[in-house]
């Protein structure tokens, strides 16, 4: 006998909640063991293992990711697009809102403009989509990252040359991953392999020290930092959805741009706004506030793109 139209609904609403949770959990675990250490009062060098994983890790997690993807090279260059033009509309939005509130460009810009598409975004995507999701993620990451790393560095210092991040590891991965991806060429295996591993260490490193970073910051105005986060996602939705309508995106490829683009405020940006001076308190504050409602706003988006 077939069942009663309430009960599909709810075994449906089930298998859905399920389904999330398998997805988020390793996310959350990771990252609420980064914590645990933090509060037991062990040592974690964040600087070194921040720096270990922006060097290494994540460069040849890009690489090898992009040279050895199967997805269509042209729905990467939609996907990769469809990022650019994402990204260039939410940094003038901001802009505009940081104008019109009377917000410090240096302090607010950054973290409102950049969300943690590598800690967590990378992880969610691989867990949600599997590996061809994890392939778009790190193309859009790695937009962001080129973004955050020339424009955004010269946004919090004031100025200086945006120029000189072209030499960052992150953007020289994602420049060579391309190349390679473009020519169809691969490295031997047994370079293959030591790279892989490299970038295997990049993602649930990145989960812990995200967990160890939050565990260490002060809140700021939290108050401010609350609304603005809710602001920040809420903006990055429209943007991404309606980007992503636009260039006619759809499945997979769709829901990893929204995914991309809603990630909470990232830690790196609290680490740029105390290396060049800006309110390193308030990007705090923005930082936490993002992060604790993205387990919430995160779950819920999956809900919907799966």
């Amino acid at each position: 006998m077939s069942m009663n139209p309430p009960a599909k609904i709810g075994k449906q609403c089930v298998n859905l909640v399920l389904t999330v949770a398998q997805i988020v959990a390793p996310v959350f675990i990771l990252a609420v063991i980064g914590v645990g250490w933090v509060k037991l009062g062990h040592e974690y060098p964040l600087r070194f293992i921040t720096k270990l994983t922006m060097t290494l890790g994540i460069p040849c997690l890009i690489f090898t990711s992009l040279m050895k993807t199967e997805i269509d090279p042209a729905s990467l260059t939609t996907v990769s697009l469809a990022a650019i033009v994402s990204y260039g509309a939410v940094t003038l939005l901001v802009y505009a809102k940081a104008v019109a509130l009377g917000l410090d460009k240096r302090t607010y810009l950054a973290p409102l403009i950049f969300g943690n598409t590598g800690n967590l975004g990378m992880p969610l995507a691989l867990f949600a989509f599997g590996d061809e999701g994890l392939g778009y993620a790190v193309v859009i990451f790695a937009i962001m990252a080129i973004w955050s790393f020339t424009f955004g560095i010269w946004l919090v210092s004031g100025g200086g040359n945006p120029l000189k991040s072209l030499k960052e590891p992150v953007v020289i991965g994602t420049a060579l991953g391309a190349l390679f991806l473009w020519q169809g060429w691969q490295t031997p295996v047994w370079l293959t392999n030591t790279l892989t591993m490299l970038g295997q260490v990049a993602i649930p490193l990145m989960l812990i020290t995200l967990g160890v970073a939050v565990a260490r910051l002060t809140s700021g105005d939290f108050g401010r930092a609350i609304w603005l986060s809710i602001a920040k996602a809420a903006l990055c939705a429209a943007v991404a959805v309606g980007v992503g309508y636009g260039f006619g995106l759809t499945g997979i490829p769709f829901a990893v741009l929204v995914l991309q683009m809603i990630t909470p405020i990232a830690v790196t940006n609290y680490l740029l706004a105390e290396r060049f001076g800006a309110d390193s308190q308030a990007v705090a504050g923005l930082v936490v506030a993002s992060t604790l409602l993205s387990v919430l706003f995160l779950p819920l988006a999956l809900a919907f793109l799966v």
